[in-house]
């Protein structure tokens, strides 16, 4: 049986450009697939050097405020300290004076011991500054009572605390980290939001847990990156970093600010 010349080219050509387009599909299908996992890659790339550049910030914002502390730590020794044990050093000298009257003596004596008290007590506000004793010695809970109860004491702003957890002190490393944010938070209401009422809570939930930080100050723009850029909020981001831990800030002008942090 003999097949049909015409009908045989039509078969031919139809494997051809079937063919043809399989191969056409083929072609666009890899080109899809590369140009696409190009795409993925160059996305994962960026989102890497993201990460990257957010990292070197956070660690500028850490090294930046070390230097700043270590400045003031410098100043305050300079100031307060070695400007005091100068003047105890020469009213020592002034007691080997030939001559002195029993009066000038109980005068130099009494200097000396004034500027040395003074001293003491400048030495362990600057080692309180660096690690409050109370924290180190009872944790947390304790440091934070001590905070609120320093703040309170200024009649400047009220600070109401609550806590509902109990603290760890294997985690005294880390709870410092949050103990430091608090700190940061509330020096920020007072000097920046000229906030009279401060709230601090503990608690958790079945998500985790949590500290939820409140003012009543002026608040700020929350869209305004310029609020975000601030030294204070690197060196918190830093250490929520550190923490592997979720801060979440809500603000509004004259509304004052709210903060969550999932830790």
């Amino acid at each position: 049986m003999k097949i049909n010349p015409v009908y045989e080219r039509e078969i031919v050509t139809i494997i051809l450009y079937t063919s043809v387009f399989f191969i056409i599909l083929a072609v666009v299908l890899i080109l899809f697939f590369y140009y696409s996992r190009k795409k993925i890659l160059q996305k994962e790339f960026e989102k890497k050097d993201l990460e990257i550049q957010h990292q070197k910030e956070q660690l500028r914002a850490v090294i930046i405020t070390q230097e700043e502390e270590r400045k003031r730590i410098a100043q305050d020794l300079h100031d307060d300290i070695s400007s005091k044990l100068n003047i105890v050093s020469l009213n020592s000298h002034l007691l080997k004076t030939p001559n002195l009257t029993a009066k000038e003596t109980l005068e130099i004596t009494g200097n000396i011991i004034e500027l040395t008290a003074k001293a003491l007590e400048n030495t362990r506000r600057i080692a309180h500054d660096l690690l409050p004793p109370v924290f180190d010695k009872f944790g947390l809970h304790a440091g934070i009572e001590e905070l609120c109860s320093e703040f309170n004491s200024s009649k400047a702003v009220q600070v109401d605390y609550q806590n509902n957890l109990e603290f760890d002190d294997a985690d005294k490393e880390k709870d410092l980290h949050v103990f430091r944010i608090l700190q940061e938070l509330m020096n920020n209401s007072v000097r920046h939001g000229k906030a009279s009422e401060i709230t601090v809570s503990f608690d958790e939930n079945e998500v985790g847990r949590y500290c939820r930080y409140t003012d009543n100050g002026v608040g700020f723009d929350i869209k305004d990156k310029k609020n975000h850029n601030g030294l204070g909020m690197k060196n918190i981001g830093s250490r929520v970093d550190f923490l592997n831990a979720t801060l979440t800030v809500d603000s509004k002008i004259g509304k004052g600010i709210s903060v969550l942090l999932n830790f």
